[in-house]
Protein backbone atom coordinates (compact mmCIF):
# COMPACT_ATOMS: atom_id res chain seq x y z
CA UNK A 1 0.00 0.00 0.00
CA UNK A 2 1.54 3.64 -0.98
CA UNK A 3 2.44 5.88 1.71
CA UNK A 4 0.06 8.89 2.62
CA UNK A 5 0.95 12.26 0.50
CA UNK A 6 2.13 13.54 4.01
CA UNK A 7 3.94 10.61 4.97
CA UNK A 8 7.78 10.85 6.02
CA UNK A 9 9.55 8.43 3.10
CA UNK A 10 12.19 5.98 4.64
CA UNK A 11 15.38 6.79 4.23
CA UNK A 12 17.06 4.93 0.81
CA UNK A 13 19.88 2.29 1.09
CA UNK A 14 22.50 2.75 -1.36
CA UNK A 15 20.99 0.51 -4.49
CA UNK A 16 17.57 1.47 -3.74
CA UNK A 17 18.87 5.20 -4.33
CA UNK A 18 20.10 4.10 -7.38
CA UNK A 19 17.00 2.48 -8.99
CA UNK A 20 15.15 5.33 -7.42
CA UNK A 21 17.12 8.10 -9.37
CA UNK A 22 16.71 5.78 -12.48
CA UNK A 23 12.66 5.60 -12.10
CA UNK A 24 12.68 9.18 -11.27
CA UNK A 25 15.05 10.24 -14.68
CA UNK A 26 12.88 7.82 -16.47
CA UNK A 27 9.09 8.55 -15.18
CA UNK A 28 8.33 4.55 -15.31
CA UNK A 29 10.42 1.48 -15.66
CA UNK A 30 10.13 -2.01 -15.60
CA UNK A 31 13.23 -3.81 -13.93
CA UNK A 32 14.52 -5.03 -17.12
CA UNK A 33 14.69 -1.31 -18.24
CA UNK A 34 16.13 -0.80 -14.72
CA UNK A 35 18.68 -3.38 -14.49
CA UNK A 36 20.31 -2.23 -18.27
CA UNK A 37 20.63 0.85 -16.99
CA UNK A 38 22.24 -0.35 -13.74
CA UNK A 39 24.37 -2.35 -15.47
CA UNK A 40 25.41 -0.12 -18.09
CA UNK A 41 26.85 2.26 -15.54
CA UNK A 42 28.51 0.30 -12.79
CA UNK A 43 31.16 -2.21 -12.51
CA UNK A 44 29.61 -4.78 -10.89
CA UNK A 45 26.34 -6.45 -12.83
CA UNK A 46 23.57 -6.75 -11.20
CA UNK A 47 21.73 -9.56 -11.18
CA UNK A 48 17.68 -9.22 -12.61
CA UNK A 49 16.53 -10.94 -9.01
CA UNK A 50 18.38 -8.52 -6.75
CA UNK A 51 16.40 -5.77 -8.61
CA UNK A 52 13.49 -7.49 -8.86
CA UNK A 53 13.30 -7.42 -4.97
CA UNK A 54 14.96 -3.51 -4.52
CA UNK A 55 11.93 -2.64 -6.74
CA UNK A 56 9.49 -4.63 -4.94
CA UNK A 57 10.80 -3.54 -1.49
CA UNK A 58 10.58 0.02 -2.94
CA UNK A 59 6.93 -0.85 -3.65
CA UNK A 60 5.70 -2.28 -0.08
CA UNK A 61 7.30 0.51 0.74
CA UNK A 62 5.31 3.19 -0.86
CA UNK A 63 7.96 5.00 -2.79
CA UNK A 64 7.25 2.82 -5.97
CA UNK A 65 3.86 2.26 -7.28
CA UNK A 66 3.60 -1.05 -9.53
CA UNK A 67 1.02 -1.44 -12.18
CA UNK A 68 0.83 -4.78 -14.17
CA UNK A 69 0.64 -4.94 -18.31
CA UNK A 70 -0.08 -8.58 -19.43
CA UNK A 71 2.85 -9.93 -17.48
CA UNK A 72 5.47 -7.40 -16.84
CA UNK A 73 5.12 -4.50 -13.86
CA UNK A 74 5.93 -1.14 -14.88
CA UNK A 75 7.03 0.74 -11.61
CA UNK A 76 6.35 4.91 -11.15
CA UNK A 77 7.43 7.06 -8.79
CA UNK A 78 4.71 7.77 -5.63
CA UNK A 79 6.87 10.79 -5.32
CA UNK A 80 9.09 13.41 -7.05
CA UNK A 81 12.33 13.21 -6.37
CA UNK A 82 11.79 16.91 -4.66
CA UNK A 83 9.19 15.84 -2.38
CA UNK A 84 11.20 12.93 -1.51
CA UNK A 85 13.90 14.76 -0.60
CA UNK A 86 11.59 18.20 0.96
CA UNK A 87 10.36 15.10 3.04
CA UNK A 88 13.58 13.56 4.02
CA UNK A 89 15.18 16.36 4.94
CA UNK A 90 12.71 17.82 7.34
CA UNK A 91 12.25 14.08 9.18
CA UNK A 92 16.60 14.59 9.79
CA UNK A 93 15.87 18.39 10.80
CA UNK A 94 13.48 17.50 13.17
CA UNK A 95 15.20 14.38 14.66
CA UNK A 96 18.58 16.64 14.89
CA UNK A 97 16.43 19.17 16.93
CA UNK A 98 15.27 16.79 19.07
CA UNK A 99 18.10 15.06 20.18
CA UNK A 100 20.16 18.20 19.95
CA UNK A 101 17.91 21.04 20.45
CA UNK A 102 19.12 24.78 20.88
CA UNK A 103 23.02 23.72 19.78
CA UNK A 104 21.82 22.29 16.85
CA UNK A 105 19.95 25.60 15.73
CA UNK A 106 23.69 27.33 16.61
CA UNK A 107 25.37 25.49 14.07
CA UNK A 108 22.20 25.89 11.29
CA UNK A 109 22.41 29.77 11.91
CA UNK A 110 26.69 29.91 11.76
CA UNK A 111 25.96 27.90 8.41
CA UNK A 112 23.46 30.17 7.16
CA UNK A 113 25.95 33.44 8.41
CA UNK A 114 28.67 31.92 6.01
CA UNK A 115 26.66 31.26 2.96
CA UNK A 116 26.99 33.50 -0.14
CA UNK A 117 24.31 36.50 0.20
CA UNK A 118 22.16 35.22 -3.08
CA UNK A 119 22.28 31.92 -2.16
CA UNK A 120 20.63 32.65 1.63
CA UNK A 121 18.54 35.27 -0.22
CA UNK A 122 17.28 32.04 -2.17
CA UNK A 123 16.75 30.00 0.94
CA UNK A 124 14.87 32.51 2.46
CA UNK A 125 12.31 32.43 -0.65
CA UNK A 126 11.78 28.60 -0.31
CA UNK A 127 11.08 28.82 3.39
CA UNK A 128 8.42 31.20 2.60
CA UNK A 129 6.50 29.25 0.44
CA UNK A 130 5.65 27.28 2.92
Amino acid sequence: MAAPNHAIPPELHQLEALVMEIVWREGRSTVREVLGALNGTEDRPRAYTTVLTIMQRLDDKGLLKRDRDGRTDIYRPALTAEAYRDRRAAADVDDLLGRYEDEALVHFARRLARLDPDRRRRLERMARRD
